[in-house]
């Protein structure tokens, strides 16, 4: 297995009322790469943000079927990442990276 960049296994961070819920019992909700693992999310996290995550749990949301103007689509699956981060550490994702 060959090393991926951090900017590979982090897509992009999730920003709805129920991450920002979360964010309450600090917590940050990623979208992730489909295959990547657990640690890799981990190191990627602390790489990034320079914080200490105490754990994290993914999800595999399934892809929806849609329709737009009569043609029907089936949106791809996506995983997301809840991060759990140390007490004391915090990330501000509406600022960018």
């Amino acid at each position: 297995m060959s090393k991926r960049s951090a900017y590979d296994v982090i897509v992009a961070p999730v920003i709805t009322e129920k991450a920002t819920l979360a964010s309450e019992a600090n917590q940050v909700i990623f979208k992730v790469s489909r295959n990547a693992t657990k640690p890799e999310i981990k190191s990627a996290i602390e790489g990034l943000f320079k914080v200490k995550v105490k754990a994290v749990n993914t999800i595999v949301r399934k892809g929806k079927l849609k329709a737009f103007r009569g043609r029907v689509a089936l949106l791809s699956d996506t995983k997301r990442a809840i991060v759990t981060l140390e007490d004391g550490h915090s990330i501000d994702v509406t600022t960018g990276l």
